[in-house]
């Protein structure tokens, strides 16, 4: 199964978010930022100009600034080109052969691109911990959250938070810096999420105030 072409849906707002079971707060002093899989092979599947792509640019960008601005380690997510069958694993049953050996797709788009300091992981699985080395990482650093943005919200991102979870990371979702296959795939997964495993935000609550 290939990426399926998204048609353009509205980013949720503060006012479209599900209760949060939990009430942590992101702290700059704890935090890793983690913007997952935000290569162009992914965004490809939006549409140039609408939403719900221009709101997660924008927001991602936005909350990459204020990132490094006070401090917070920003690390990327990256699929590598070209995987062979054995590198790609269950993957290929589900998903296809992924990201061709091409680099202009494995790249980041200049508005949200890794500068000096960033830290990009190459990443196998749903999950950006499983053969990476960010969970050492952040414990090395003292960091016990990761807020998460960029794509797909109901794959990836969220198994990736509940991931975090079950390694007694506290995951924040900045639900208007994800984006995903539709509105409802969307709305789904921040609902799980904030039931079962992370804080679901917007961005610009992510350290407000810090």
């Amino acid at each position: 199964m290939a990426l399926p072409a998204i048609a353009p849906y509205p980013m949720p707002t503060a006012a479209d978010l599900p209760p949060n079971r939990v009430d942590w707060t992101a702290d700059p002093g704890r935090a890793v930022l983690l913007v997952h899989d935000l290569q162009n092979y992914f965004l490809r599947a939006f549409t140039p100009g609408a939403s719900p792509l221009t709101e997660l640019l924008a927001n991602t960008a936005a909350l990459l600034g204020r990132a490094r601005a006070l401090g917070v380690p920003v690390v990327y997510s990256a699929q590598p080109g070209g995987q062979s069958p054995a590198e790609r694993g269950l993957q290929q049953d589900f998903w296809g052969p992924g990201l061709p050996d091409d680099a202009r797709l494995r790249a980041i788009p200049d508005a949200v691109a890794p500068v000096e300091g960033d830290t990009v992981l190459t990443k196998w699985k749903y999950s950006a911990f499983v053969r990476t080395d960010l969970e050492e990482r952040m414990r090395a650093a003292g960091r016990d959250q990761l807020v998460i943005a960029g794509v797909y919200a109901h794959i990836g991102v969220k198994v990736t938070a509940c991931d975090a979870w079950m390694r007694d990371i506290q995951a924040f979702l900045a639900a208007d810096a994800l984006a995903d296959f539709s509105a409802d795939d969307h709305r789904d997964a921040l609902a799980w999420a904030a039931a079962k495993c992370a804080v679901v935000t917007t961005a610009d609550r992510i350290f407000a105030g810090s």
